[in-house]
């Protein structure tokens, strides 16, 4: 598995483009979704069709798209108050289409360098947001290679792991290394319902790293581990709190519980953040309980039963054994 994997860089921009792998196809088709605006990228975040490390770079693009889309500014005469405006508003759609990610902390930097630039008119604006993106987009892979580095170090011959949800190709990166090292890991993963990213995209990650996998189901957590067919856990996070306690897919909470009681440590990778004190302070998404009760287009169960999706949980820090953070470069 290489970093041109389509996992592990799940968006790229061709001809003023944003092509974006949708996710909820893998692994029976890849197909990459066409993205040229903001509300191209909004309608791809809160569907689902990319989720984590894919939505930051939506998100980074994004405001690339919108520079480029815009008629040459001098021929405009567009004032930089205008287009700062313009960005900002850019910023508060993006912000706003899945609340538990913190967005907010990426866009505010890139607003943040256009109002400093905008004493210098619409140019010098356009020229610091480009210059800003492209920078963060540039130091990306050498930070993710990092960061699989440091997972593969704390894979050990013999492992035996349990996964939940996905993490855009990092797993799978440091398993690949792990095993070139000559260590015999394998891996449990999770269904992680109701969109499958377990079922649909980790376990095809690992097989296309040559790892060894099983699906799990999500209430056989237990069970797995008492039976000691586990001793390693490693789960990616959404967001992270200064006090250390994460966010991430619904489920993560009570795997962590059941990792703490079977003496079972707990990795987690995430991003410094000092956005929340706490995880109490995390918005967590509600999801449309239609995403629980249809099934292919048709509602699977009585007509009256209700759903309720959480798309998240709290991790509280107390839980966590060790925390594989990457600086964002921002």
């Amino acid at each position: 598995m290489s970093f041109e994997s389509p996992l592990f860089w799940p968006a790229y921009v061709k001809e003023d483009v944003l092509h974006v792998l949708d996710e909820t196809l893998v692994p029976s088709k890849l197909k990459y979704i066409p993205v040229k605006n903001v509300k191209g990228a909004v309608a791809v975040i809160r569907q689902m069709k990319t989720r984590a490390f894919g939505q930051f770079l939506v998100v980074l693009n994004t405001f690339l798209l919108e520079l480029k889309g815009t008629v040459p500014l001098s021929s405009r005469g567009q004032s930089p108050s205008s287009l700062l405006k313009h960005l900002q508003q850019v910023a508060h759609e993006l912000n706003n289409s899945r609340p538990t990610f913190p967005f907010a902390e990426v866009t505010g930097i890139i607003t943040g360098v256009a109002h400093k630039a905008s004493a210098g008119g619409p140019e010098a604006v356009r020229g610091a947001v480009v210059k800003t993106v492209h920078g963060f987009l540039a130091g990306i892979r050498a930070r993710r290679l990092q960061r699989v580095q440091e997972i593969a170090e704390a894979m050990k011959d013999g492992d035996s792991i349990l996964t939940h949800c996905n993490v855009s190709g990092e797993l799978a990166m440091a398993a690949s290394l792990s095993l070139a090292q000559g260590k015999r890991v394998k891996f449990f993963a999770t269904e992680t319902r109701p969109y499958m990213q377990g079922a649909k995209l980790t376990t095809w990650e690992l097989q296309q790293a040559k790892a060894c996998v099983t699906l799990v189901a999500d209430n056989a957590i237990a069970s797995l581990m008492a039976d000691r067919l586990v001793n390693k856990v490693i789960i990616g996070s959404d967001r992270s709190a200064a006090n250390g306690d994460i966010a991430n897919k619904i489920g993560s909470y009570q795997i962590a519980v059941l990792a703490k009681e079977f003496g079972i440590p707990l990795i987690v990778l995430t991003q410094p953040s000092r956005g929340v004190a706490s995880g109490a302070d995390m918005p967590i998404e509600l999801r449309d309980a239609d995403e629980l009760l249809i099934f292919n287009g048709k509602k699977v169960f009585g007509p009256k039963v209700r759903g309720f999706y959480p798309g998240f949980d709290v991790v509280p820090h107390q839980l966590i054994t060790k925390a594989i953070a990457i600086n964002a470069g921002l």
